[in-house]
């Protein structure tokens, strides 16, 4: 797969996604939203995947929405009808919501390796991640209020069923600077590093041993997961009896079964 602003490279069905436009902090142009939703379009029909890490190359690992675009919004004001002008306005907000929810919509898991500036757009994008990662001199910021704006790419929806409240709220009031280290004291990082080195290598081992479980399994625990978050206990038992029950009777579940009587390690069809 090449790409002008990431870079993307599969192998023993792990892809590795990287924001690289470097120079400009991975800040998203056009371009760059376009190209996220693609590869994330592209990776939940690859069956040769198995799961994702996402990080950034250079000094930062995402700083959100390039400036440029997010001033182009001022072109709308050429419209003359208040009402189509508006109807754009919508447009634009939903279409960069979908590069977004396209890795949330991906059946693979995400683990998102951050390092240094998470910044407004960075901040949406891993809060649909399944797993986040970090090192000590990683930052999370929800810019957006410092901008004169509200938060309208996910953060303010996803983050609460992350966070606790009252600490979400904190940060999308203050745009304050959430380092490392008290990131993963308020659950929003599973795990943090010394330096992005140990992190990289350490998020490596765990999709390696994501990739070794079934693929059936896991895409369907992925889904089951996203399913209970935004539905009741009782919905949620009601959706993994229908699922199990068209989705149990698996090759994989003999194979699986076989491994463990022999112990060995099972082998799963892509």
């Amino acid at each position: 797969m090449e790409y002008k602003t990431f870079k993307v490279n599969i192998e023993n069905h792990i892809a590795q996604v990287a924001f690289n436009r470097p120079e400009k902090a991975n800040s998203l142009n056009q371009q760059a939203w376009e190209e996220m939703k693609a590869i994330f379009e592209a990776l939940d029909t690859d069956d040769t995947v198995r799961v994702i890490i996402l990080s950034g190359e250079g000094k930062h690992f995402c700083a959100g929405i390039d400036l440029t675009l997010l001033m182009s919004v001022q072109q709308f004001n050429q419209i003359p009808c208040e009402g189509r002008k508006r109807e754009t306005i919508r447009k634009f907000i939903l279409e960069l919501q979908a590069c977004i929810t396209a890795i949330e919509r991906c059946r693979k898991p995400v683990l998102a390796a951050i390092h240094k500036g998470c910044i407004g757009g960075g901040v949406d994008i891993v809060s649909t991640c399944d797993m986040r990662y970090a090192t000590e001199d990683a930052y999370f910021t929800i810019k957006e209020i410092d901008m004169g704006m509200v938060a309208d790419l996910g953060t303010l929806q996803r983050l609460p069923k992350i966070i606790a409240p009252g600490i979400m709220a904190e940060m999308a009031y203050t745009g304050r600077k959430v380092f490392g280290p008290e990131a993963e004291k308020i659950g929003l990082t599973n795990r943090t590093f010394p330096d992005k080195e140990t992190m990289m290598a350490t998020v490596m081992e765990i999709a390696t041993m994501i990739a070794t479980k079934s693929p059936l399994s896991i895409r369907g625990t992925k889904e089951v997961l996203l399913h209970s978050r935004d539905h009741s206990v009782a919905d949620g038992l009601k959706y993994i009896a229908s699922w199990n029950a068209g989705m149990l009777l698996s090759d994989d579940l003999m194979a699986a079964f076989q491994a463990s009587m022999q112990k060995t390690v099972p082998a799963f069809k892509d």
